[in-house]
């Protein structure tokens, strides 16, 4: 009964550790410039260049929102003001978010952005569009060119990003142009490569800035029927920005026409290729050290340096403040709502029904569905989420924890004259600890794995070394964003053995005195 008063107790601080975490301070925002960055090695180089480019000029350092994922969640990051700017590309523009308005100039773009409260500026000086490659051996020996070349050998297996897949400017529009027949398979950006590699798949969707199309031997299949438009990268920003921060507004001005593709080709060789960090990349760029494609040597950091980086321990903090929160919400509400519908068998069908329903639904969906209800990304959609998926093991833990207990105890509760309350207390709660706690402790593992989703919306977490290695296919720094959340994983079996173990104690010690009748 100590553990379970305690229980209650702990939790009582966790919605003041909610709000903390997640409740922003407006006056910080209005002189913070917040930069963003989509999941692909360029995006998170350009969104180092625009930060380190208008550090010098704003009150506080900006912060930087890196791989918030595709398209959609970076866009409505920008639109709900959760970042101020990002870096996109004029075709992207004008067919996923004008969904095809006539925006063939900037101007144009710009006049149908304004009434949603952006604009696009600042032109960077490079395209870099859409196109399918294939392994150099096999165009010449199958004589491919062109894509109405690659649409011919139906036997051929395509490997497409799941972008690429589900864009308007994307995969159903080409085929319908070109008449491909394949079944595309749906892959990461960062893993396709490896699947050419390994001649998995034949044909890929890649960038045309991708550093890796020269270092693996692939040939670029010309659109011979110019089905992608140009894709010039230019600045996304919101129109309130230029009042908010003029004097870094007017730095990120004097980027205009200053990356060509040379030079983005070998900042993005640097990441892929060396390992070398997207702020020092940037950092480099800045200081004329990557002009003309020559960049100055970097050492590649072994696994140890990936796995033990400054950034460990404010991950870790991130990562277990996620976890804890969203846990310690889930047992707040999951208990009580349990006991509620308890007694109730069409309700407690219903309620448990609905957990399991969320249980399956995919997390990014539900992110960027929380994304567009809230009108923001970071820590309190991810809260959200992992809340919702822990509340299921909770709620049924529960409900099974007081099912099982024998019905001679409970007639026992009742002769003794307990009142409801009274007998849930001393007797059905006490009873259901052991089997609530279980699923305190599988709710605790889930989250701890699904908080590496985290990072998809700029939220941390040990996320962030896991999107930006698959980015960059790094398998050492995939690991080393995996490892410490197993380590952490481990951890937390090893403190619940430790609370089981002390349970089994005390049950064997003399029962405490009840309640008089």
């Amino acid at each position: 009964m100590h553990l379970l008063r305690s229980f209650w107790r702990a939790a009582l601080w966790l919605p003041a550790m909610l709000w903390l975490a997640t409740a922003p301070c407006a006056q910080a925002a209005d002189e913070t410039l917040r930069v963003g960055s989509k999941r692909f090695t360029e995006s998170y180089i350009l969104a180092e260049v625009l930060a380190q480019t208008a550090a010098p000029h704003t009150a506080s350092p900006p912060v930087i929102r890196q791989g918030l994922g595709n398209t959609a969640i970076v866009y409505e990051a920008l639109r709900s003001g959760a970042i101020d700017l990002y870096a996109e590309y004029t075709g992207t523009i004008a067919l996923e978010i004008l969904k095809g308005s006539p925006a063939d100039t900037r101007e144009a773009m710009n006049a149908a952005l304004a009434p949603l409260g952006l604009g696009v500026a600042i032109p960077l000086g490079f395209n870099d569009g859409y196109a399918l490659a294939v392994r150099a051996a096999d165009a010449d020996k199958l004589g491919l060119r062109t894509l109405s070349d690659l649409a011919k050998h139906s036997e051929l297996r395509i490997g497409l990003s799941n972008e690429f897949i589900g864009r308007a400017d994307g995969w159903k529009g080409l085929a319908a142009r070109y008449g491909f027949t394949q079944t595309p398979t749906g892959l990461d950006h960062g893993l396709a490569y490896e699947a050419m590699t390994a001649r998995q798949i034949d044909a890929i969707d890649i960038y045309t800035t991708d550093a890796k199309i020269d270092h693996l031997g692939l040939r670029v299949l010309q659109d011979d029927k110019r089905y992608f438009p140009r894709y010039d990268a230019v600045v996304l920003y919101r129109l309130d920005l230029p009042t908010r921060l003029p004097k870094a507004w007017a730095a990120l001005q004097a980027l205009e026409g200053k990356i060509d593709e040379h030079a983005m080709i070998a900042m993005n060789a640097r990441a892929e290729l060396q390992g070398v960090r997207f702020d020092t990349i940037a950092r480099d760029f800045l200081a004329g050290a990557t002009q003309d494609g020559k960049t100055p040597p970097s050492a590649a950091r072994g696994f140890t340096a990936k796995l033990f980086g400054p950034d460990l321990w404010p991950l870790a903090r991130q990562h277990l403040l996620l976890v804890a929160v969203s846990v310690g919400v889930a047992i707040l509400v999951g208990v009580p709502l349990a006991i509620l519908v308890f007694p109730h068998l069409r309700l407690r069908a219903v309620v448990l029904g609905f957990a399991s329903v969320m249980q399956t639904v995919p997390s990014l969906a539900l992110l960027a569905v929380l994304i567009s209800l809230l009108g923001a990304i970071g820590a309190l959609p991810a809260l959200i989420a992992l809340t919702l998926y822990s509340l299921l093991p909770i709620m049924r833990n529960t409900v099974t924890g007081l099912t099982e207990v024998p019905h001679g105890l409970r007639l026992a509760g009742t002769a003794l004259g307990m009142t409801p309350p009274q007998s849930l207390r001393f007797v059905l709660m006490p009873l259901a600890l052991p089997t609530l706690l279980a699923g305190v402790r599988t709710a605790t593992a889930i989250a701890i794995g699904t908080a590496t989703i985290a990072a998809f919306i700029g939220a941390g977490g040990f996320g962030e070394r896991i999107v930006t290695g698959l980015a960059l296919n790094d398998r050492e720094l995939l690991m080393a964003g995996a490892l410490p959340a197993a380590a952490m994983a481990l951890v937390s079996e090893g403190i619940f053995e430790l609370i089981e173990l002390w349970m089994r104690r005390r049950r064997r010690a003399p029962p405490s005195s009840l309640p008089p009748a």
